[in-house]
């Protein structure tokens, strides 16, 4: 008996089939969600700035880590009262196990060093400018996995790379007086982002490192695992600032402060969540696009004295367009690699 002739696939076979992860809309959501926190949060640390009437500089009139301190706070109660409502005293217990609170304590540790640089280099750069510099993450992870993995960047990508470089320090030149200096370029500031940029490169790796045995905790119960070694380390620097407990915690306060201790705790939140579910091309173009969310407001509200000015303009949109041509060559040099790899092996 002769079998039966196979039916043609026509590609209509799975259209029923659910696909894994969240849907083009809900990513779309998602993405606008994650570039507004990234800009809404350097804009309002810039806002809480007061001026000095005698130079016309601006610093912050309130301790930079008192906000980082209330965040923390927040964040360990909220997170503890969603363990206990959603686990129950039984979960709550397993936050204090010593094996991933070893973990992320050390993690929490190293975060912590980055919100006190986070909060040190805004107070002499503007949200623009903080956000610009930000972007030097993609030449010092290169760096680092040239450097830990022995992985290389194509001629292509070390062109592009240097072309990013090139347009932060376009921006920085030419819009210098987006700033709390004063005029010219704030040089510690500068150097306090690429230090924070470093530190969260370092968190990145840890986090891949260690993190891989505690997917299934729930991230409420790591964020209380973070927050612990994140508010001790603060409280440290903290009492030798100066300023925070010496003039009083509250000093300087106001709506505006309120709000920087929000938009720290939901970008806390936020990012643990959102990282979670956006792929790594998505969240660097997101970080690029928030740098032109950023640059509209500080025109556009009346909070700030910045005005449109066309080359500042084009210096931003040439940030934006060099890292998302970085990220977009990733996908083309791994093709090109794939492909010469399968014609050596036909040859």
């Amino acid at each position: 008996m002769a079998p039966k002739p196979s039916t043609p696939y026509t590609g209509a076979e799975f259209k029923d089939v659910a696909s894994d992860g969240p849907s083009t809309v809900v990513k779309l959501c998602l993405f606008v969600f994650f570039v507004m926190t990234r800009a809404v949060h350097p804009t309002i640390i810039d806002a809480s700035k007061s001026v000095d009437p005698e130079t016309g500089k601006k610093s912050f009139a309130y301790g930079n880590m008192t906000v980082v301190i209330g965040e923390c706070v927040v964040t360990l109660v909220v997170a503890q009262l969603m363990c206990l409502a959603f686990g129950g005293v039984g979960q709550w217990k397993k936050i204090w196990s010593p094996a991933p609170m070893k973990v992320f304590s050390m993690i929490g540790f190293v975060y912590a060093l980055g919100d006190y640089l986070e909060m040190a280099s805004m107070g002499a750069l503007g949200g623009a400018a903080y956000q610009i510099l930000l972007q030097s993450k993609l030449v010092i992870t290169a760096l680092m996995t040239w450097g830990i993995k022995g992985t290389g960047q194509t001629g292509l990508q070390w062109n592009i790379l240097v072309l990013v470089m090139l347009s932060m320090c376009v921006y920085m030149i030419g819009g210098s007086s987006d700033s709390g200096s004063g005029g010219g370029i704030p040089i510690m500031g500068v150097i306090n982002v690429l230090l924070k940029v470093s530190v969260s490169c370092f968190c990145a790796v840890l986090s891949d490192k260690y993190m891989k045995d505690f997917k299934s905790t729930p991230i409420y119960m790591q964020l209380v695992q973070f927050k612990c070694a994140w508010l001790a380390t603060i409280l440290v620097i903290s009492f030798t600032d100066g300023k925070t407990w010496q003039n009083g915690f509250f000093t300087g306060w106001n709506g505006v402060t309120a709000g920087v201790l929000v938009s720290f705790t939901v970008k806390g939140w936020s990012t643990m969540y959102l990282l979670a579910m956006l792929d790594s091309v998505l969240k660097n173009i997101g970080e690029a696009c928030a740098v032109l969310v950023i640059y509209a407001m500080q025109v556009i509200l009346p909070s700030f004295e910045d005005q449109f000015e066309i080359p500042t303009f084009l210096s931003v949109m040439v940030v934006i367009l060099s890292v998302t041509a970085y990220v977009g060559s990733k996908s083309v040099v791994e093709k090109a690699q794939k492909y010469d790899k399968m014609m050596a092996d036909k040859a």
